[in-house]
């Protein structure tokens, strides 16, 4: 390991377990084991600290993810996802310029998007291009070479994805340390803001491809939603849910913003 890892990993574990006060470059010389003196040669400033340790903890979230992320065949994060245009990644110009009515089946039952009449009194997905600037068709063939899916495909994966996070408290504890602290100091901030966009696109062009007809505000749920579950079991008063009860609130929750 790196020092510079080294460095981050035991700043991430004193987030954890001794909060932002208890991160010190004298405490991360201790828990990793390096001579005095190290951590300040590598980060001199204590905001050079978090930030070493914030790009760290992208790092390692990236890498828990990828296992997910490659099943479901969507954007890595990081990854540019072209939305505009007919040169998109992975589009099909002679599919997106076909009627969206000729959209194949979803997996999971519904109607395709661009269906002539949409749940609930709904108008047709193919009635105006959905927030985000993603039309139906798009959405139907899969966006920035995401494939289409539906419920079926979708709500195991992202079950997936919250498990592995859960499944890691210190990371995600000494997350929640760092956006605190990031509501502080706008240096951070900024970081901050910019490494999350890095997890937030593949959640729109996700959305997209299973038929959102407004997947830049259904990204930004989905991603709340997640949040919520991981806070209420890690740090709120609830209990860590089972794949189970991950499976029938995703599939709920998805429901509603794809029908």
């Amino acid at each position: 390991m790196k020092r510079s890892e080294a460095v981050a990993e035991a700043a991430i574990t004193l987030l954890a377990e001794r909060g932002m006060r208890g991160l010190t470059h004298r405490a991360v010389d201790e828990l990793a084991g390096l001579p005095p003196g190290s951590t300040s040669n590598l980060a001199r400033t204590r905001a050079a600290l978090l930030e070493l340790t914030l790009l760290r903890l992208t790092e390692l979230e990236e890498h828990a993810f990828a296992p997910a992320i490659e099943a479901g065949g969507f954007p890595a994060p990081g990854a540019t996802v072209e939305t505009d245009g007919p040169r998109r990644a992975g589009a099909n110009p002679a599919a997106d310029a076909s009627p969206p009515a000729k959209a194949a089946e979803r997996a999971d039952g519904l109607p395709p998007a661009g269906a002539a009449e949409g749940a609930g009194g709904l108008p047709p997905a193919g009635a105006a291009e959905g927030g985000g600037g993603f039309s139906s068709a798009e959405a139907a063939q899969g966006v920035g070479g995401v494939r289409a899916m539906g419920l079926g495909e979708l709500v195991p994966l992202m079950a997936e994805v919250l498990v592995v996070q859960l499944s890691d408290k210190r990371r995600t504890l000494a997350r929640y340390e760092l956006a605190l602290e990031a509501t502080r100091r706008p240096e951070l901030r900024e970081i901050y803001d910019r490494v999350g966009a890095r997890f937030r696109e593949p959640a729109v062009a996700l959305l997209a491809a299973a038929g959102s007809q407004d997947p830049v505000r259904h990204g930004r749920q989905l991603v709340a939603y997640g949040e919520g579950i991981m806070f209420d079991a890690i740090a709120g008063a609830g209990v860590t849910p089972s794949i189970e009860d991950l499976t029938a609130g995703l599939t709920e929750f998805l429901s509603g913003m794809l029908r």
